[in-house]
């Protein structure tokens, strides 16, 4: 496997890209819908950080709510102003930037001109002043923003195009601009970071923006906190330097592609260019992202109890032919009627379906506790805790312990704690839309004939959820297991 590290006499500086596949690849003759998932981890390494020879990398734009909702509390629009401020100061000269101004319309307040401005200090303390001026009113129209920053970063060059949104309210004005027709607008063209404060925000249409734009959703509690928050999110933008990285899938016949998603370190769609393999994934620096590949697998006229190619998986930077590449590595398949092996799947695939679940019953509580339903509520949070037990996130557990006193993570016993409010829901939704990064590599790629001890899992015969292998019950619906040797 390509692990990305540098060989002896390598050149320093050397951009490398690495790419391994983990998978269960035994499939049952049998099986009415044969998938095949596997989990891809891709790496980088060597970006170093900065603008290259042709100018830089980054343009940014950052959107700030001026809603009327933002006027209170007052501390509220004062923590925005200065988070916008400690994001401008982080801007390195010639960086092209501009200030958006979000009601139920989109104005720019920095720069004064129809184009982006270019950091210098004096267009750093220009912008300050320009953001410190804003005033709070109107309602939320989040498409229009989004309209307006896609306007202004389509006229630069900069190869890197990045919005920072923050809003405290849901988008009430979606008639005005709507925003499903704007994320397809926008959609490839930059990427946007979204982030919730105050009290009236929605976590989902967060992170409905986010998963369509390559980016991640996040929220602060206290509002002084976000300035900090902001520092940190720009440190890591700036050390992005590769703006596009290619996932290509090459099905062999008899298999299709059902899709490409990124699932660490936060979901992401991905859609493959004009009906083609070939996936584009944004603005890299030093890091490894996963994603799941799940493909359809006929086994009609196929051999069986040997290896097959089902699909092959190469990545590619495109534009740049400097970057070291790995080689492209096969996903296999392996019929087999022997159930023993069938009924298992891989451990690193699981643990990403865990998470999604464990989003589903924190979504699926949060629309209870919205309700009345508060029984419901408890009931779907203890469904997180005993989800979050089997995975091992003790992060999330702590989250959870915020809502709910939990009597029993491995049983999903939890009590709802009097004073939880609706926000608290927000909160742990977009908290939850961060995964962990799972099994170590390697764990569950299942060697001919041999059954899998702990690196696998085995699924739950009543609601097809997987579990480890030796768990005694299921994590998902309780369901205990029998006693295994």
């Amino acid at each position: 496997m390509e692990t990305g590290t540098r060989g002896a006499g390598e050149a320093a500086g050397q951009v490398i890209a690495g790419l391994e596949i983990d998978q269960w690849k035994y499939l049952s003759r049998e099986a009415g819908d044969p998938r095949m998932h596997a989990i891809l981890s891709v790496r980088v390494d060597g970006t170093g950080g900065g603008g290259g020879p042709g100018g830089p990398l980054l343009a940014q734009v950052l959107a700030v709510d001026c809603s009327s909702s933002m006027t209170w509390p007052v501390e509220k629009l004062h923590a925005a102003q200065e988070a916008a401020v400690a994001a401008i100061r982080k801007l390195p000269d010639g960086t092209p930037f501009a200030v958006v101004r979000g009601n139920e319309q989109a104005a720019v307040v920095y720069p004064d001109t129809p184009r982006m401005a270019r950091a210098t200090a004096r267009t750093r303390a220009r912008a300050e002043r320009a953001v410190r001026e804003m005033v709070a009113g109107g309602g939320t129209c989040i498409g229009a923003w989004l309209d307006l920053s896609r306007r202004l970063l389509a006229e630069q060059d900069a190869p890197i195009g990045h919005v920072l949104l923050l809003t405290d309210g849901k988008n009430q004005h979606d008639e005005h601009m709507p925003l499903a027709r704007v994320l397809e607008e926008c959609a490839g063209r930059f990427v946007c970071d979204a982030w919730g404060i105050g009290d009236g925000w929605d976590g989902r249409e967060l992170l409905r923006i986010t998963r369509r734009l390559h980016g991640s959703a996040s929220s602060v509690r206290e509002e002084a906190a976000l300035s900090a928050e902001y520092e940190q999110l720009m440190n890591r933008l700036l050390t992005k330097t590769v703006p596009e990285l290619v996932i290509s899938v090459t099905p062999m016949p008899g298999c299709t592609v059902r899709y490409l998603k990124q699932v660490f370190p936060a979901e992401v769609e991905l859609s493959a260019e004009d009906g083609t393999g070939r996936f584009v994934t944004r603005a890299w620096g030093d890091e490894t992202r996963r994603y799941q590949l799940c493909l359809t697998a006929d086994p009609s006229g196929r051999p069986h109890r040997e290896d097959l190619q089902l699909a092959v998986v190469a990545v590619d930077v495109p534009g740049d032919d400097t970057v070291r590449l790995p080689p492209p590595r096969p996903c296999l398949v392996h019929w087999t009627d022997d159930p023993a092996l069938s009924r298992h799947t891989d451990a690193q695939v699981e643990h990403f379906e865990q998470h999604q679940r464990l989003g589903e019953a924190v979504a699926a509580a949060a629309d209870a506790h919205r309700r009345g339903q508060l029984d419901l509520a408890e009931h779907q949070l203890g469904r997180a805790a005993r989800l979050a037990h089997a995975m091992g996130v003790d992060e999330q557990l702590d989250r959870l312990a915020r809502l709910v006193r939990i009597e029993d993570a491995e049983g999903g016993r939890v009590v709802l704690l009097p004073d939880v409010k609706a926000i608290d829901f927000q909160h742990l939704i977009t908290a939850f839309s961060h995964s962990t990064y799972g099994p170590a590599s390697g764990t569950g790629s299942g060697a001919a004939g041999a059954v899998p001890r702990g690196g696998a899992t085995v699924r739950c015969p009543v609601c097809e959820a997987g579990a480890p292998a030796a768990a005694r019950f299921c994590p998902s619906c309780g369901h205990p297991f029998e006693a295994r040797q």
